[in-house]
């Protein structure tokens, strides 16, 4: 998050990456990635895994949107609704290959039976 605070607080962020590949993947795979270490984290504190997805999703959606506010202070940088949408598509892909990965992993682990 703060990495992504910092390059929203830059008027013209990383232009030779931005230049070779379309901003819009750039903002879905940070966000994406955010998700995953969201999902990670929820499931550290117990929350059950599609759930934590749910919540993880709307964390990055909610901080997409501060994250575009955010750029309205910044010099050359403006709110874009495209932006958001792209950060909340990441956040949801993020999180539902998350929930995937670890889903298929608890269903092939053998289940301990109650003592």
């Amino acid at each position: 998050m703060a990495l992504i605070f910092y390059s929203s607080s830059l008027s013209d962020p990383a232009p030779e990456v931005t230049s070779l590949i379309w901003d819009k993947v750039l903002h879905s795979a940070g966000y994406a990635l955010l998700a995953i270490l969201f999902c990670r984290a929820l499931r550290g504190e117990r929350i059950e895994v599609r759930a934590g997805a749910l919540i993880a999703i709307v964390l990055i959606s909610l901080y997409a949107a501060s994250d575009e506010w955010h750029q309205t202070f910044t010099p050359l940088r403006t709110a874009d609704l495209t932006d958001w949408m792209a950060d909340s598509l990441g956040g949801i892909a993020g999180a539902a290959l998350y929930a995937g990965v670890a889903l298929s992993t608890a269903s092939r682990q053998p289940r301990r039976l109650p003592r």
